[in-house]
């Protein structure tokens, strides 16, 4: 983004402005900040707030590289420990590369008690990490006195326990606290009345707070309201109150009311002051009392520092107790007195020297998207500590020894610190699926080349599969990605990436996709050398089928996501914990096909309808006609066969669209300009033909009230960008749809004039069709066709072959796939000139292009900050899968960067079904029942009985009933053999069947088993 222009390179940021908006994208353009501090923590913040796009970092680091660093900074190599370069100066030029719009400087000088800091002015931010807290109380002091204050951030990960800490003066407003979209309500009834009611339509609930503002539109009868805004106060999930609207007029329909973003003001206090009274957040409501605990345990480490001019050593004990006298003497110091917990303070101690790289993903996120919030005022700061320890990882480890942990020499010597090496030979020896090398999927292989995973000797392999290419959008959070690699294939790239992190890891990459057709690359052999499967998915459906794989297979699953600054993790783990299909959301809510077709009332529904028509026009009707013809190659043919009475399916509308086909870049003009009356004059004057303005329900109210919203024609105006816009877009894609050739001369006003000039465009004529106004009326399938269309078919089928207009050529048209992020293609254009004459049309605030094109694209709004701290908080999860860890050690977790909110919980506990007499099972059992080739039903029902006590009544396999015994037939089926009945290919060794069993008493529903899996022979073992 060049800042001198403020033009933000929309095909780099797209993703991104969906989530910051643009006013927040241009103020971070000109923002300047400084980093200290290098490490693990520094280099992931650095690496966000560079994707993020700010206008200039400064990275500041006085120590050089060791091995150490390169278990713990991805971006720094082999030879820079060699030819001992400083951090700063070995990182510049590789997160320089994230982001060509960012510049980057490295500054070596000392920072320390005696530094004239002046030089701070330069930056609008301040980041800390890795420094005394002597220090970060005299750098915080400097900026919060300066006018405006610097913000002022300090970070720090050591060992299991993590801080982060923010000051941005004394006063800081808030632009926008959520960043979510105004909520716009459409309201059902007003009261005359002190305060006035306002109640919302039925099923819609307005989901407000107290306290909040909204403003009013389109009120009939107590238009006064209109324009005005009031602070409601919440009545019922459907209504809220605005105060006195007793002496105004009686409201008599339709209205919205539309929330208003106030901004906020957020006040800090300097660290010295938070330091003994500490504003914390809570991200485990299970533990309230965690973040003072780990606030006194990281005083005592700081304290323990300046005493003794070191750390404690790694696993010793005496440290440990030497810091526990240091805490409970700090604790006294504070206001609150907080209670020290000894556990925190031992473990702080025995691996502060450590890091654990994923803490610092989880943690440099938070810290990074606190970054963008100084600089833009965009989201609620932090206020004003976050503490996140990992306690659960290191509390099963309680009975090794001390040698566990000591260094050995390498580059995990950071992480064999905090988790001891046996847990570290287990990461490398681990084999691990990823699915998915997107943001999260990048970030993963970052965590998994850190932390050694699938580096084993003989043992251990990384396998990615995505069968994306790389995209100018993904370089933004994808951050293994450079532009030399666009067009290139997600995974082989990021495989070639990730070893320039670890050269030791083992990565096998692949472009499949995973769904049932590539079952025979990923089959349940695949799945059962798998340790653990990690998924980096962005939709449900692909979740659900790997899930299901998964407990097919009895393999543990970490599935994470993200929607601009929301993420979200969960855990599942083999007879310990639900799956992923335990849960549904509910499915999303789709807009009415009458809505859609006739009464819109937001720009989502006019978005939706020319997304719709792109769709229809330029896709669809060219696929079915191209299909059409390759059933029947020539027209005389069709011809013929239609005139012996034969009813070919589709052939009235090929037929038509051949009769009407343009064959000039005139016609495809001419067409575009008949195309917007029909649109946007024909289609209103139609509607108030069936329903004039005054028409009345039967309940006497009036049809033509919220949320229907009457049409009105738009007259064609050449003048009117919006108009033009549309004819240019829609002669562009019918051409090519048409296969019509045009110059750039065709494009050009004077040549377009021209031929709109003289288009006779056709008058309108009312219709007596039936104007859908049923809510749940889904689409019809088929229009059917009269025999008078089937004789205009006939007609218009003999004129087009004797004109010689239905050769070879004119029976192919070229279907057009819809593609948001290629500019020049004109699918956005179309879609947003459509959408909002149609918006003009019934008159609807417009959508700018860029809120058109998520909306159309379904785009999903993202941000490297949100991306590094969810695969981080998967990684840690990882490690206690690999150390099999019991069920209360898992955690997932939610999280919203901007509120800022994170919310850990325990996974939900697997669920027992009854099916009697003891007899039960969870989702995680499977029944297995060995055959041999003459095996029978019912040899298989009796061999379900003797194996597990009870008599299955039915027999299912996927959608297909193997044995129902109400069915006509179905009792003969006893005794037919299992491979008869089944068809198994000749590679398959045995099929998953579901079983039911009769109910204790007669009319109940059967009783659920689980599945049951037969092999068609013993197997040898």
């Amino acid at each position: 983004m060049a800042a001198d222009s403020m033009e933000i390179d929309d095909a780099l940021y797209s993703r991104q402005r969906y989530v910051l908006g643009d006013t927040a994208m241009q103020k971070m353009a000109q923002s300047h900040v400084f980093l200290s501090g290098i490490g693990g923590l520094g280099v992931e913040i650095a690496k966000n707030i560079i994707l993020a796009g700010v206008k200039a970092l400064t990275v500041h680091d006085t120590k050089h590289c060791t091995k150490w660093d390169l278990g713990i900074n991805f971006f720094i190599h082999e030879d820079d420990v060699t030819s001992q370069r400083n951090r700063a100066e070995a990182t510049l030029p590789r997160i320089a590369e994230l982001n060509p719009y960012v510049h980057v400087a490295a500054s070596t000088v000392p920072l320390d008690e005696t530094t004239d800091l002046s030089f701070l002015k330069h930056y609008q931010c301040v980041i800390l990490t890795e420094v005394s807290l002597l220090l970060q109380k005299k750098i915080n002091d400097f900026c919060h006195a300066q006018q405006p204050p610097i913000k002022f951030i300090s970070a720090d990960v050591y060992g299991v326990c993590s801080r982060l800490f923010c000051d941005f003066g004394d006063e800081f407003e808030v632009l926008d606290t959520t960043g979510e979209e105004p909520k716009e309500i459409f309201i059902s009834n007003i009261t005359q009345s002190n305060p006035g009611i306002v109640t919302c339509l039925e099923n819609h609930p307005h989901r407000l707070e107290t306290g909040q503002f909204l403003t009013f539109r389109e009120v009939n009868g107590m238009s006064c309201l209109n324009g005005s805004t009031h602070q409601i106060t919440v009545v019922s999930p459907y209504s809220f109150s605005i105060g006195d609207t007793s002496e105004m007029e009686p409201y008599l329909h339709g209205g919205i009311a539309v929330q208003v973003k106030t901004p906020k003001m957020c006040y800090f206090e300097q660290l010295e002051k938070q330091i003994t009274n500490p504003l914390c957040l809570v991200p485990d409501f299970s533990k309230p009392e965690a973040p003072l605990q780990i606030h006194v345990a990281m005083l005592a480490l700081n304290q323990f520092q300046e005493n003794f001019g070191r750390g404690p050593n790694i696993g010793c004990l005496q440290d440990a107790e030497e810091m526990l006298k240091i805490a409970i003497s700090i604790s006294e110091t504070l206001e609150n007195k907080p209670q020290v917990n000894g556990d925190v303070v031992k473990w702080l101690s025995r691996t502060a020297k450590g890091f654990l790289p994923p803490l610092a993903a989880a943690v440099g996120g938070v810290a990074s998207q606190e970054v963008l919030k100084a600089v833009t005022g965009k989201f609620s700061p932090l206020q004003q500590w976050l503490y996140i320890d990992v306690l659960d990882i290191v509390t099963p480890l309680e009975k090794m020894g001390s040698e566990e942990f000591v260094p050995r020499g390498d580059r995990y010597d950071a992480l064999r610190a905090c988790i001891g090496d046996s847990l570290c030979q287990k990461l490398h020896d681990l084999n691990v699926f990823l699915v998915g090398c997107g943001a999260i999927g990048c970030e993963m292989l970052k965590n998994f080349a850190l932390l050694g995973v699938g580096t084993g000797q003989d043992k251990g392999l990384v396998t990615i599969t995505d069968p994306d290419l790389i995209e100018k959008s993904n370089l933004n959070r994808q951050f293994l990605f450079r532009p030399h690699h666009i067009q290139k294939p997600k995974s082989y790239t990021a495989a070639e990436a990730t070893l320039n992190i670890n050269p030791y890891i083992k990565i096998d990459s692949d472009i499949n996709k995973v769904c049932p057709a590539t079952e025979n690359t990923y089959s349940d052999e695949f799945y059962t050398k798998q340790d653990v499967i990690v998924t980096a998915l962005d939709n449900v459906e692909a979740r659900r089928y790997i899930d299901s794989r998964c407990v097919a297979n009895l393999r543990p699953l970490i599935d994470s996501g993200t929607m601009g600054t929301k993420g979200h993790t969960e855990v599942i783990v083999p007879h310990l914990t639900e799956s992923y299909n335990s849960h549904r959301d509910p499915p999303e809510e789709e807009i009415p096909f009458c809505t859609l077709k006739s009464f819109p009332a937001a720009i989502e529904h006019t978005i939706q309808w020319a997304r719709d028509k792109f769709e229809s026009s330029f896709s669809h009707k060219p696929s079915l006609f191209n299909k059409f013809w390759q059933t029947y190659p020539s027209a005389e043919e069709v011809l013929q066969r239609i005139k012996s009475g034969e009813s070919l399916e589709g052939c009235f509308h090929v037929i038509k669209t051949l009769s009407r086909r343009p064959r000039s870049w005139t016609q495809c003009v001419e067409l575009a300009r008949v195309k917007f009356e029909k649109y946007f004059s024909h289609k209103a004057l139609q509607l108030l033909h069936s329903f004039p303005l005054d028409t009345r329900l039967k309940d006497g109210s009036l049809f033509w009230q919220s949320p229907k919203r009457p049409p009105f024609p738009v007259k064609f105006d050449f003048n009117d960008p919006l108009h033009y816009g549309f004819i240019v877009s829609t002669a562009k894609l019918f051409a090519t749809v048409y296969c019509v050739p045009f110059t750039e001369k065709d494009l050009s006003e004077e040549t377009i004039l021209g031929i709109i000039s003289s288009v006779k465009v056709p008058e309108f004529r009312p219709s007596n069709k039936v104007v859908q106004t049923d809510e749940t009326a889904r689409k019809p399938d088929h229009i059917p066709v009269s025999s008078e269309d089937e004789r205009n078919a006939i007609f218009q089928l003999e004129k087009s072959i004797l004109s010689n207009e239905a050769l070879e050529t004119d029976l192919q048209m070229k279907p057009i796939s819809f593609e948001k992020d290629d500019d020049s293609n004109g699918h956005i254009d179309f879609v947003t000139a459509a959408s909002n004459l149609r918006a003009k049309m019934y008159n609807i605030e417009p959508a700018d292009r860029f809120k058109t094109k998520r909306i159309a694209g379904k785009i999903i709004p993202a941000i490297a900050t949100a991306t590094a701290a969810v695969s981080g908080l998967v990684a840690l999860e990882l490690i206690k899968v690999v150390g099999g860890y019991p069920a209360d050690a898992y955690k997932n977790c939610f999280l919203n960067l901007a509120i800022p909110i994170m919310v850990f919980t325990e996974t939900a506990e697997v669920r027992r079904t009854e099916i009697r007499n003891g007899i039960s099972f969870t989702i995680w059992d499977r029944w297995t029942i060995y055959g041999k080739e003459d095996f029978t039903l019912l040899d298989f029902i009796n061999a379900v009985r003797e194996k597990y006590g009870i008599e299955p009544t039915m027999v299912v396999q996927g959608v297909k009933m193997l044995y129902v015994p109400v069915m006509p037939g179905h009792i003969k089926r006893l005794k037919l053999t299992m491979q008869k009945l089944v068809k198994p290919s000749a590679d398959k060794k045995y099929v998953d069947l579901t079983v039911s069993f009769a109910p204790e008493t007669d009319g109940e529903e059967d009783l659920p088993g689980p599945p049951v899996r037969y092999y068609f022979v013993q197997e040898d073992n």
